[in-house]
């Protein structure tokens, strides 16, 4: 176990006592060793690293507010970096973040605006602190080779945005969201960022008794049309996402799951602009199973991108725990395997030390833990996939709609008319018992655990 420094070492490490990430294998006992995860091990044709696509974010690991909680602002997590809100906390946060990044050997990384950059005076003082934090970044992405997975705008935690952001009643809340939205689209242009993540942290309401519903759906959905034409414009080439959350803070959040949101997309014509980022914990406030709105979205060709982590079923709030049960990670990786992978996106840990874990070679062993989760889900999953017994008891199930069925092929290419469908069924009869096999499938998904 590495010491936990006090102040940084004499060679200048802000992680002193802590090497590069080795893989050691599932018998190891080392906390600070991967027993799953191995970038370069080729699965199904693509190396792990490009399967997984992992990325730290840097709200809960480097903003500077680490280890506090609705219950007190004390931080627990108390940084050598982290002296102050000055220009040179933020550049220092640099620093520290890359060479966490390469010790621990992720290949992305994620942030908001308001995480790199002091906010400043104003508006224009604020674009001007991104700008000089983001030449960091962008040097510091050219001299590791770690890159930028997704960026974005948080339009949710200043008093400005109480009422939300692009669905606010105050015009000129929302002005200030579409600029704040519009220099990110320009820094993710400049650090060549993969994804663009829009999460409407207060775009809903707490009652519906003082809110036009429809107009601030038509409000939010002329926010998104005006950042796609944008980005268009000044030919940034991410890939754009939103991500549902059912509730918190809001009452109700207008981006609930991902069919709702798919829903949104449709109606607003956007379908083919964006897809979802999920957040698996997300997805259990909408009293969904952990994995479902990775299904569904799989399902409807929207699943983008992943932020993998949890939360505690029991509770009424996201509590971004690092994912550590390997069924669930079995059956995420399954989905991102059967649709051939998740790039551009990838899995981001979107997720916080526990306030109680407060040694500095907790940042490392929490990450680690999730990468191994995810990886051994990966492995179990391409078995799967390969052993194929799974998909033949889905094929076996689905025998009727086969392609010796001519007029069931009709209905798929949707030709066949309600009147002949009938003559089928006189003639048929009563459909025949089938099973569903629901607890072999169940058991036989062990197997690969």
């Amino acid at each position: 176990m590495a010491e936990p420094p006090a102040k940084r070492a004499k060679n200048g490490e802000y992680f002193p006592g802590i090497p590069k990430i080795p893989f050691e294998g599932p018998e190891s006992t080392n906390p600070l060793a991967f027993k799953h995860y191995k970038p370069d091990e080729v699965i199904m044709g693509k190396k792990m690293r490009d399967w997984c696509r992992f990325a730290v974010c840097w709200w809960h690991t480097f903003n500077g507010q680490m280890g506090t909680d609705p219950f007190s602002t004390m931080k627990t997590h108390l940084r050598d970096w982290d002296k102050d809100d000055s220009m040179d906390t933020y550049l220092t946060r640099v620093d520290a973040g890359f060479e966490f990044f390469t010790k621990l050997g992720v290949d992305f990384y994620c942030f908001h605006d308001v995480d790199v950059a002091p906010q400043g005076k104003n508006l224009k003082e604020f674009q001007a602190n991104l700008d000089i934090v983001t030449d960091k970044l962008l040097a510091k992405q050219k001299e590791t080779g770690v890159k930028l997975l997704w960026s974005t705008q948080n339009l949710f935690s200043h008093n400005r945005y109480k009422d939300g952001a692009a669905t606010s009643p105050n015009f000129d809340a929302f002005a200030y969201g579409c600029a704040q939205t519009k220099k990110m689209l320009d820094i993710g242009k400049k650090l060549e960022a993969d994804t663009h993540v829009f999460w409407g942290g207060r775009e809903g309401f707490a009652t519906p008794l003082n809110t036009k519903v429809k107009t601030e759906l038509d409000h939010l959905a002329a926010f998104l049309k005006m950042a796609v034409a944008y980005k268009k414009k000044i030919g940034m080439k991410a890939a754009f996402c939103i991500e549902p959350k059912a509730r918190e803070p809001t009452a109700h959040q207008y981006d609930y799951d991902a069919q709702t949101v798919i829903g949104f997309l449709h109606q607003y014509g956007l379908e083919k602009e964006f897809k979802v980022n999920i957040e698996p914990n997300h997805t259990t406030l909408a009293g969904h199973d952990y994995e479902h709105d990775l299904r569904m979205a799989s399902a409807c060709g929207m699943l983008g991108s992943i932020d993998c982590n949890a939360g505690q079923p029991y509770l009424g709030w996201d509590t971004d725990e690092f994912p550590s049960d390997p069924r669930k990670a079995l059956l995420s990786m399954l989905i991102v395997v059967e649709q051939g992978g998740i790039a551009p996106g990838g899995n981001n840990f979107d997720c916080k030390l526990r306030r109680e874990s407060t040694d500095l070679e907790d940042m490392f062993i929490a990450h680690i833990g999730g990468m191994d989760c995810l990886a051994r889900g990966l492995i179990g999953a391409c078995k799967l996939v390969q052993e194929g017994l799974m998909k033949s008891a889905l094929d076996a199930r689905y025998a009727s709609w086969g392609s010796s069925n001519a007029l069931a092929k009709k209905v798929e290419d949707g030709e066949a008319t309600l009147e002949e469908i009938e003559a089928y069924a006189l003639k048929a009869g009563e459909p025949a018992m089938r099973s569903g096999k629901q607890e072999y499938l169940e058991q036989l998904l062990n197997r690969y655990i």
